[in-house]
């Protein structure tokens, strides 16, 4: 019998090891079949809530916010790469030159869980930014990848053209902030647990396996 898990996974769709972990996750989850039922929500953050719409260049923002050197980093992007195919997800980085607001793709993403496909819209998410290079504070590619998730195109642009669902988002920013939330990915499992950072599967696996028997 399976044990059901409540999976809140805090992240940013700008945030490369957000994916790393989450398909480090899944990974677990594959192997866990049978053994748990797990519930996924995808709760927001953003990394650099005060980006203004028209993005900034990737090198100098991660210079100027973390004070690593160019070399840095290409080390980091190519460690990145190297952990995203292992889990069989392609980071394209000459595609990704700069850095975005994501607000509106959180306010989407609240909306995408109301109509059942938040996970189908997430995925969409970081394969437009990390593969393609698309830019998602854009509300045309927005739309189009709401469109790819299996959601109504008509009601993505509603949502996107009014302030919706904008006040809930700032609260479950501010729930996960005043609960010590500073770096993500954060995942938190039955509103206890927490694991932090693009763990590998193995680790998810070990945790949820654990958690499951205490259950």
């Amino acid at each position: 019998m399976s044990v059901p898990l409540r999976i809140d996974f805090v992240s940013d769709v700008s945030c490369p090891w957000c994916i790393i972990g989450l398909k480090s996750l899944e990974t677990a989850l594959d192997r866990l079949q049978g053994a748990v039922a797990a519930d996924l929500h995808f709760q927001p953050f953003e990394l650099n809530p005060g980006m203004p719409q028209e993005g900034q260049d990737i090198v100098e923002h991660i210079t100027q916010k973390y004070g690593a050197s160019p070399a840095q980093v290409a080390a980091n992007r190519e460690n990145i790469r190297a952990r995203g195919a292992e889990l069989g997800f392609t980071f394209r980085m000459e595609q990704r030159d700069r850095i975005y607001n994501t607000f509106d793709a959180h306010r989407l993403l609240h909306w995408a869980g109301l109509e059942g496909r938040q996970a189908a819209l997430k995925h969409a998410l970081f394969r437009a930014y990390f593969a393609e290079g698309k830019n998602p504070s854009d509300h045309d590619t927005l739309v189009q990848l709401a469109e790819q998730a299996g959601l109504d195109g008509v009601k993505a642009r509603a949502v996107l053209d009014s302030d919706a669902y904008a006040a809930d988002v700032r609260a479950q920013e501010r729930f996960y902030q005043e609960r010590g939330i500073q770096a993500v990915p954060a995942i938190i499992i039955n509103d206890r647990h927490l694991i932090s950072g693009g763990q590998p599967p193995k680790v998810f696996e070990q945790a949820l396996r654990q958690l499951a028997q205490q259950a």
